[in-house]
């Protein structure tokens, strides 16, 4: 494909998006009636869309409105972009720029606009992050970067990254967590590499690494909101760590079992009406249901689907499940809670909710992780009984 022609493919998806599909249901609708796009032209269109995610009120700023096409105009001309060289209308791609389609603004002044947040937002990251507000969410409109996470079980960090630049992947030392690299270089080869393939590297954010290596060593350990199972992987990496996981739906942790056997890791799958009988666990780690705020570079569909209604439900869920996990902690264990958002409504707003309902408990350990190159934002808390 031409470089206007995939341009002309991210419009079509736009298109199918503002009809009520999410972007990996549109990517994927597209793809299957697309046989003729290879993984190139697949990545490319993919880049396009999410762009337009992370930037949408700048690029309808400059696009002069929120059409499938002013978006990405918009999008392509803050990024310096010829135009006229996509949009030429030869082939497949997209007409010519009519005259007020090159009539492009001067650079925004409205916050809303140039933070690239719904206004109802503004005032929850002022009130969460104060004088670094600003540094968020412009952080949020960049692409994030790569880390994987060395399974320590089976090398160790040194190793990991002589062999993956064996294979055309260049990466460095990540300073959150020492089991994490930051891949400078050949992300999209790591799927297929020997060390990913083998088990000996795991992709992961270097913040949610942090969240995990801050937790105790040793003991039952219980990863109560599981998901695909990145944090039980790296709390097995420990032989003295004995590992369960459990998600109120099971069908998130399917491909926990594969990934498992890759790592050399023992992880036991526990359902919800078993965790009674499992328990008690030394610790349990709730990385709960959240805005994913601090994750935003990565989903940025998220934030403009995110209501305060939601928002308040979230919170109401990372409630009931800090009080169900609590039943499950041994008395001299720890509770970890943990969220990939940066908004004090579901962070250290819910710590503090949980020890006004639980008389004996105290909060050990509370911690930001900022967004930035190291890693996402992240919250993690230790809560303990007195």
């Amino acid at each position: 494909m031409t470089p206007g022609a995939r341009v002309a493919a991210a419009i079509e998806i736009l298109h199918d998006m503002s009809e009520g599909l999410a972007a990996e249901q549109a990517l994927t609708r597209w793809a299957r009636r697309s046989r003729f796009a290879g993984s190139k032209d697949r990545a490319a269109i993919r880049d396009h869309i999410f762009d337009v995610l992370r930037c949408q009120r700048t690029a309808a700023h400059y696009g002069g409105g929120t059409s499938p096409r002013s978006l990405m105009i918009g999008m392509l001309h803050q990024q310096g972009v010829d135009l006229e060289t996509l949009f030429t209308g030869d082939g497949h791609a997209p007409v010519p720029l009519a005259p007020t389609e090159g009539d492009f603004p001067l650079a925004p002044t409205e916050r809303g606009v140039v933070w690239n947040l719904p206004d109802w937002l503004l005032p929850e990251f002022e009130e969460s992050l104060g004088e670094g507000a600003e540094a968020a969410a412009l952080a949020s409109q960049s692409r994030a970067p790569v880390h994987l996470r060395v399974n320590t079980a089976q090398t160790d960090r040194a190793a990991a990254a002589a062999e993956l630049a064996s294979e055309g992947i260049e990466t460095q030392n990540n300073p959150l967590c020492d089991t994490a690299l930051t891949v400078l270089e050949g992300a999209r080869k790591i799927r297929n590499s020997n060390a990913f393939l083998e088990g000996r590297v795991e992709l992961q954010d270097a913040a949610s690494q942090a969240v995990t290596a801050l937790l105790p060593k040793a003991g039952r350990v219980l990863d109560y909101c599981a998901g695909g199972g990145g944090k039980a992987l790296a709390l097995a990496a420990d032989a003295q760590t004995d590992v369960f996981a459990h998600d109120i739906d099971p069908r998130r942790m399917a491909d926990l079992p594969a990934r498992a056997g890759r790592a050399g890791a023992r992880i036991t799958q526990v359902a919800t009406s078993d965790l009674t009988a499992a328990g008690p666990f030394d610790t349990v780690l709730c990385d709960a249901p959240c805005s994913g705020s601090g994750a935003w570079r990565r989903a940025a569909e998220g934030k403009w689907t995110l209501t305060p209604a939601r928002l308040s439900e979230l919170t109401t869920i990372q409630d009931d499940i800090l009080d169900a996990a609590a039943d499950l902690v041994t008395p001299k264990g720890v509770l970890a809670f943990a969220t990939c958002s940066v908004l004090r409504s579901e962070n250290e707003d819910r710590v503090a909710a949980f020890l006004a309902r639980h008389a004996g408990w105290k909060c050990t350990l509370q911690h930001r992780f900022e967004i930035s190159d190291a890693g996402d934002g992240f919250f993690t808390a230790h809560l303990m009984r007195n």
